[in-house]
């Protein structure tokens, strides 16, 4: 997608809130270069995340993953909106967070183009601010996509987006009120797929259960819905095919302050990347946010235990 955020209720806190957010970090001693605040011990990596479930499991991943390969590594998170947590990796309150491709480099680059992982990665090194640095991209992906009931994929005969187009004057389609006008959305449907539905039904909870049960419902035929959203699994939803990739790439990686993070601390969290999927995602963001209930802190040391890392 091409805004700076996926979508502002979920991936960003926007306006007074980030300025709250910045504020408060600052505050609390993010001034100066390497402040690390007066529990952070000399030495310690940092692992701050953004004020959302995802981000904050995929942070307690790389702490407890660092800590068992030795090295002092604590978390800080709920830092909040992107403007705040890499304020604070820029003034060295925190060493690494979590972040995804394609948002990010829309932060640091708000006339890029690219949407492909490798195009993403290869733009993203050449625009990361002096003295930051982003490590190796993750397989696993959080990304918007358009989602039908295995219903309506087939009695439409859905499997991609391209599918979508011939038929979308004859569907309604839910999403944040923004994916009227993001380029990602209505037009960037229309303009790649040649997709103008019947009718946009904005509903305010970024793809979370109201947008489900209105696609449940057939209140709507297509939503937007983010690919580790564990409603998809659980009622057997049909993700479309995005050929002409309308949706940015949104690969989990890391962002770190090279000189806070050594390079062998890098090879962990790199090689937590590498293991990490989207599958897994689904499966953590399910524990935590589901039934279960699960603490972050315990979904990422079990999922950290069961790899091996």
């Amino acid at each position: 997608m091409n805004p700076v955020s996926r979508n502002a209720s979920r991936r960003e806190v926007l306006g007074l809130a980030a300025a709250a957010s910045v504020l408060g970090l600052t505050g609390c001693g993010l001034s100066g270069k390497n402040a690390l605040g007066p529990s952070k011990g000399k030495g310690t990596i940092v692992v701050g995340s953004a004020d959302f479930v995802e981000s904050q499991i995929i942070a307690e991943i790389y702490t407890a993953a660092l800590q068992n390969a030795g090295h002092k590594a604590e978390s800080q998170p709920a830092i909040g909106a992107r403007e705040a947590y890499i304020g604070a990796v820029k003034q060295g309150s925190v060493s690494v967070v979590p972040d995804y491709s394609g948002n990010l480099l829309q932060y640091f680059d708000k006339s890029a183009t690219e949407s492909t992982a490798e195009d993403i990665m290869s733009a993203l090194a050449k625009v990361v601010p002096k003295g930051l640095q982003v490590l190796e991209p993750s397989p696993a992906e959080d990304k918007d996509a358009l989602v039908v009931t295995k219903d309506v994929a087939k009695k439409y005969g859905l499997e991609s987006l391209e599918d979508l187009g011939k038929v979308c004057s004859d569907l309604k389609l839910a999403g944040p009120p923004e994916f009227q006008e993001r380029a990602y959305g209505l037009p960037g449907l229309e303009a790649k797929y040649g997709c103008v539905p019947a009718k946009f039904s904005p509903i305010n909870d970024s793809g979370g259960p109201l947008t489900v049960k209105a696609l449940l419902d057939d209140q709507v035929q297509v939503a937007d819905i983010f690919t580790t959203t564990p409603a998809i699994e659980k009622n057997d939803l049909v993700v479309l095919e995005d050929p002409k990739n309308n949706f940015l790439a949104q690969q989990a990686i890391a962002l770190i302050r090279k000189d806070q993070v050594p390079q062998a601390a890098q090879d962990v969290i790199n090689k937590v990347s590498k293991t990490l999927t989207t599958q897994d995602l689904i499966r953590l963001n399910d524990r935590v946010s589901g039934d279960e209930k699960a603490s972050t802190v315990q979904a990422a040391k079990d999922w950290v235990s069961d790899k091996g890392l």
